[in-house]
């Protein structure tokens, strides 16, 4: 793209938006913050990509090369430990830079449908690590340190079994044998019967 245009002050704070709304909508780099693949600072690592993307579109003399986008966005990912092959980093540079353009055009309609999806957007934590304040007793009547944390995990959902049979089959199965070494010896998991 060797577009000579230049972002007006407001299309530039709104193409930086832009920029933040898909770059936490993609799954890769989400995991990768989330689970701290790329160290304690894998947020701050995330922010800058943010900013050297940004960087990238309005700072560069030079013609602007989906390309070169996306050895900028594969090269982030691995400085937090992740590697994608899944088409997700052709992507991204594709959206981005057709919302660099509408943004040169004023036109922020893509923004702003990014901005409606992540309103109606409601995450859904399945373990959320809780720290206690001070020494609490729990259920059992323990003392509980000031200094723990408990994890609140999210009730299984019940899987309706369409078999019975198998039901008690897994409910039937001998105990465990316990080796000499204090090791649980488990038996296979393969069915006894017939096949169809």
């Amino acid at each position: 793209m060797s577009d000579q245009r230049q972002l007006s002050a407001e299309s530039g704070s709104v193409f930086r938006e832009g920029i933040g709304l898909v770059l936490t909508r993609w799954s890769a780099l989400q995991l990768a913050v989330e689970n701290e693949w790329g160290g304690r600072h894998s947020r701050e690592k995330a922010n800058q990509l943010i900013s050297d993307t940004f960087s990238w579109f309005t700072q560069s003399t030079d013609a602007l090369y989906i390309d070169d986008l996306e050895d900028m966005l594969g090269e982030a990912l691995l400085s937090l430990n992740t590697e994608v092959d899944d088409g997700s980093i052709e992507e991204v540079a594709e959206k981005l830079i057709f919302m660099y353009e509408d943004c040169l055009d004023g036109n922020f309609q893509s923004i702003e449908t990014l901005r409606e999806a992540n309103h109606h957007r409601v995450p859904v934590p399945h373990v959320e690590q809780v720290a206690n304040e001070d020494e609490d007793d729990d259920d059992d009547g323990n003392i509980v340190d000031q200094d723990s944390s408990m994890m609140i995990v999210d009730a299984p959902q019940t899987v309706s079994i369409s078999n019975p049979v198998d039901m008690v089959a897994e409910s039937t199965s001998k105990p465990m044998a316990v080796a000499e070494d204090g090791w649980e010896v488990v038996g296979s998991r393969q069915r006894r019967g017939k096949k169809n």
